[in-house]
Order: C-alpha cells, then sequence, then structure tokens
C-alpha cells in the first residue's frame, strides 16, 4: 500500500502524472480556493452526478476558513452521504478511475477524502429476452452492478442479506459482490469463494460473467456440462439466495452467477412458479419430458434404421419411404450444421430481418434439400423438433451439451451400432454422475444422487409455498 505524501503539492503533483490530466480530456481537474486554503478536486467526465458536483462546489466556495484535517471537513464541510477519509493513495486511484471524486486540500496533510457521487450510463431495467415469462415482474439485471444489488434488496428486506465487495482483474479492477443469506448458505463455501475471487491471478475480466467463470472452473473441460447457472431475472435470483445459494454479481454484466447448481435446478424456469401449483406442475414436466427427448430421439431412431426388424408393427411408419443420395447418419450431422449456421446467420442478421430470413431460409432449404435428393422428410422432421424443442429450457450451456452428447450418442451408434448406443448412454451417464457442482460438495444429480425424496418431490413437482 502506497501512502500519500504529508505535503499537498506534492500530492498534487503525484495526481496530475498518475492521471495524466494534460492528456487525457475525460479526466478533470478543479482548483477552489477556500480562504487561505486549497481545494483540488479529480474525476471523470461522464461517471459524476453533475447537479451533484455543482452544489459541492457551490458549498466550498462558501466556506470561510479550511479546517486543519480531512477527518474535521468532511465532517463539516462535505453535506453528502457517501464520503470516507483515507492515506491509501492506490485506493483513490482505483476509486477515480472507478467514477468516485477525490478531494484533496492544502490542510489536510497524508490524508484525502473520497466522495462517491459516481454514475453510469445504463440501460433501463427491461424484461431480458432471453428469459420472458408469460406472467410476473418485468424487470431485469442491468450492467451497472449497484442496481442489480438494489434490485434483489428491493424484494429481500431482510439483515441476513449479505453481499461481500472484492476486485478481481490486476488491470480492470472488475467490482464483484457475493451475496447470500447468512444462516441459510453454507458459510464455510463463502469463505472459500471469497478467498478463490481474491488469489484469481487475471489481468481483465473482458467476457463478463463467462470470464469469471472460467477462473472458477479450472477442470473437467472434456464435460459439456454447465456448472454455473447464470440468469437475468432479479425474481428468480432472489428465489435461490432465499433457498440457500450463492449469487455473484460483477459489474458490466446484466447476468447473476448462482452457486451451486445441479442440473435440475437448469431445468426449473420462471414461469412454474407465477402460476398456481397444478399448472406449474405440468408445464415442468412437459419440459423435462420434451428436453430428454432431443437427446434420446434421433439416436433412437437411427438405431431402429439399422436394426429394422425390431420395430414394432405399430411403429412401421417411421421407416422412410424413399432413400436419399447420403446415408442417413451423413443427413443427420449436416442437419445438425445447418441448424448452427441458420442460428448464427439469425443472429447477425439486423432485427426486422432476422425471423422471416431465418424462417425463409429454413423452408427453402429444406424444400429443396429433399427434392434434390440430398435429404429425407424424416431426417427433417425430427430434427425440427430437436431444434424447437431445445427452447424449451433458457440455458444455451445445457442445451448445447445435450447437442454434443446426441451427436456422441449418433456417432458411437453408426460405429458399433447397437452396443454403440449402450456405451454411449453409459458414458453420457457416468458424465453426469462425475460431474461436481462448483462447491465440489453438492453432486450434481442432486437431489436424484444422493437420494433425497423430498427435495427431488419439489423439483419435479409444483409444491404450493406456505412459508411467505
Amino acid at each position: 500500500m502506497r501512502k500519500l505524501f504529508s505535503e499537498y503539492r506534492q500530492n498534487v503533483k503525484y495526481f496530475d502524472n498518475k492521471f495524466s490530466v494534460d492528456e487525457n480530456f475525460d479526466v478533470l481537474k478543479k482548483v477552489l480556493k477556500l480562504g487561505d486554503g486549497e481545494l483540488s478536486l479529480y474525476y471523470i467526465d461522464g461517471f459524476v452526478k453533475d447537479t451533484v458536483m455543482q452544489k459541492l462546489m457551490m458549498h466550498f466556495l462558501s466556506v470561510k476558513k479550511m479546517p486543519q484535517s480531512a477527518e474535521e471537513f468532511m465532517q463539516t464541510s462535505v453535506p453528502y452521504v457517501e464520503t470516507d477519509v483515507t492515506d491509501n493513495a492506490e485506493l483513490m486511484i482505483q476509486m477515480v478511475l472507478s467514477g468516485a471524486t477525490l478531494l484533496l486540500g492544502s490542510t489536510f496533510g497524508g490524508s484525502g477524502i473520497i466522495i462517491d457521487s459516481r454514475t453510469y450510463p445504463g440501460r433501463d431495467a427491461e424484461e431480458p429476452q432471453g428469459d420472458r415469462v408469460m406472467r410476473g415482474a418485468r424487470d431485469g439485471f442491468v450492467e451497472t452492478l449497484i442496481f442489480n444489488t438494489a434490485l434483489i434488496r428491493r424484494r429481500i428486506r431482510d439483515c441476513s442479506l449479505t453481499m461481500k465487495y472484492v476486485t478481481v482483474g490486476s488491470e480492470s479492477k472488475t467490482d464483484v459482490v457475493v451475496c447470500y443469506m447468512k444462516g441459510k448458505a453454507d458459510e464455510g463455501y463463502v469463505d472459500k469463494l471469497m478467498s478463490k475471487l481474491k488469489s484469481i491471478k487475471t489481468k481483465s475480466l473482458t467476457m463478463g460473467s463467462q470470464s469469471l467463470a472460467e477462473c472458477l472452473i479450472h477442470s473437467g473441460w472434456y464435460n459439456p456440462f454447465p456448472k454455473i447457472r447464470m440468469t437475468e431475472r432479479p425474481d428468480s435470483a432472489s428465489a435461490q439466495i432465499l433457498e440457500g445459494s450463492i449469487a455473484i454479481i460483477m459489474d458490466n454484466s446484466p447476468e447473476v452467477m448462482i452457486l451451486p447448481s445441479s442440473i435440475f435446478d437448469f431445468m426449473q424456469e420462471t414461469n412454474d412458479f407465477y402460476f398456481p401449483p397444478l399448472t406449474g406442475t405440468y408445464i415442468r414436466i412437459v419440459r423435462f419430458v420434451v428436453f430428454f427427448m432431443t437427446l434420446m430421439i434421433t439416436p433412437v431412431w437411427y438405431l431402429f434404421m439399422l436394426y429394422p426388424e425390431m420395430i414394432p408393427g405399430w411403429l412401421q411408419f417411421i421407416v422412410p419411404e424413399n432413400s436419399a443420395r447420403i446415408p442417413i447418419i451423413f443427413q443427420l450431422f449436416l442437419v445438425e450444421f445447418i441448424i448452427d449456421a441458420l442460428r448464427l446467420a439469425s443472429t447477425n442478421t439486423p432485427d426486422m430481418l432476422a425471423n422471416s430470413l431465418s424462417v425463409v431460409g429454413g423452408l427453402i432449404l429444406g424444400d429443396f434439400a429433399v427434392d434434390i435428393g440430398w435429404l429425407i422428410p424424416e431426417v427433417i422432421l425430427y430434427m425440427a423438433f430437436v431444434a424447437i424443442a431445445n427452447f424449451t429450457q433458457r440455458s444455451y450451456e445445457l442445451g448445447y451439451a445435450f447437442k454434443f452428447l446426441r451427436m456422441f450418442l449418433l456417432l458411437l451408434t453408426a460405429i458399433f451400432k447397437f452396443w454403440g448406443f449402450v456405451a454411449g448412454c453409459v458414458i453420457i451417464f457416468i458424465l453426469l454422475l462425475s460431474n461436481k457442482t462448483v462447491n465440489g460438495k453438492r453432486r450434481y444429480l442432486y437431489p436424484l444422487i444422493p437420494f433425497h425424496p423430498r427435495a427431488l418431490l419439489s423439483l419435479v413437482v409444483r409444491v404450493k409455498k406456505k412459508d411467505v
């Protein structure tokens, strides 16, 4: 820790050089004469509240005599709520670059005053596009940290709600908050997580939550199942916190990380809780069944194509009437890649054209592919179901995990036929069984393994909340 000089002029010169005041147009320095003393203010244009700073400066100019210490000046002449006196020069630099205002005085000696009057440019707390609900709240997290913490505080008005602050990144110094409920969350894991965040050695978290997630997870890259659940909804994050989970909130990111998370947590949606228990249970069961089908429907159908004698009479209609020029396994893989190509094209297409181009492109490509003999209609039908059913849950990571495993299962079935299919199912189960949550204690298949009947029932059946 570097401390300030005891002489005012040395401190002014030090910060002038550190902030490159003469070169950076947006780093502002304001010098005020107060009777026989002098004040120097450092702040960044665009990060401060203009009206607040104007009123503070007018008040400073009304001071007739400079107090003899920074502490006395703060108590008698700084009419603002968020202020602090410090002699830590590194902290002052970090706070100014974060948007606060630094106040140096000719009578302050080796201390300065930090005025936290910062404000960040940001969008309104609108409903997340990827996590909409038919009923319920329409607000969502934004890129400003203090807004996000306030959205959670608004929903949980309890003294047990704790938010611990830490900075990550030697250059970016990104603000990160660990949020949890005392008495419900695992205190040992909270301490371990805080130590892990403080020990992260990285220059910056350029990609927000994903960069931080990669810093927290160092092993198991071959296992595609996601370990950290992301949410952009304050109501969903608040509910998880009240159940004992830990939320990590980052500045510059509208996503909040929920730890620990099992695969069943990914399968829950906010809509389940905005409907009565019966309706919520039905929606949840449909989601589980349909999403499981996205993994198994094409491998099972392809297995039947390899062993048509195994198909019962009432299922004979699944056998294609016509064949194509390309083997079925290559058709399935080709359509897998085409779907992702259309999705990428839709992402990079202007909003006004995205929907029409993706739909028209899919119809035209599918129709022509059947006409010229590349594909058969059955392949397009099953892959269209897979592509649409994948959106029954909102986690892109889990969706791609099932996609990779589906392709892996198809490949093993094509090479080793029946025993390849069996081996693929066993490997998928082993990946689920061996995967651990981020805290390393709870299993990824909890509450199925280890078996906890009451918790498992609450995940499958939407029970009525009795405690309000």
